[in-house]
């Protein structure tokens, strides 16, 4: 195997080439353009994606919810629990299986949802008719790692 000069192996661990970083730093600023469209609304970031999957689908689990979002139960419950009093959402118990809470939007949820208020973000990214196809390369980079991480956690047990 060939060595790497001592300027390859530099470069390659300078922050700005860490992909990681990239989507990383990325996801803050989606964050921070993110907050004055939400602050408006009275929501936080996490809400607003918990109302989004919820239009997909209503009638979730919060357990199928959670898996969605990539959120635990003590992260997912209080965070519903406040879009619940906003009159957003509705939980209810399962009439089949009272250990599971079911997620509804309620009508006001899904008129706010109407107004699509992170639409102007599409644009403001720059990528234009590039958009779909890098959403489609970070959620297959996540998928990947997740398969990754699940295989390392399965061989390790």
């Amino acid at each position: 195997m060939p060595s790497q000069s001592p300027q390859s192996t530099r470069e390659r661990k300078k922050l700005s080439n860490f992909l990681c970083f990239a989507i990383y730093s990325a996801n803050l600023a989606f964050n921070r353009a993110y907050k004055p469209i939400l602050d408006k609304l009275g929501l936080t970031y996490t809400q607003y994606i918990a109302m989004v999957a919820l239009s997909e689908e209503d009638n979730q689990t919060v357990g199928a919810l959670g898996e969605k979002l990539f959120l635990e139960s003590n992260t997912l419950t209080p965070m519903l629990k406040k879009l619940e009093a906003t009159g957003y959402i509705r939980r209810h118990r399962d009439p089949t299986d009272e250990r599971q809470v079911r997620v509804s939007l309620t009508p006001a949820g899904r008129r706010l949802l109407e107004t699509d208020p992170g639409a102007s973000l599409v644009e403001a990214t720059g990528l234009g008719e590039d958009f779909p196809a890098a959403q489609k390369t970070v959620a297959s980079i996540r998928d990947n790692l997740l398969r990754a991480t699940r295989a390392e956690l399965g061989a390790s047990e």
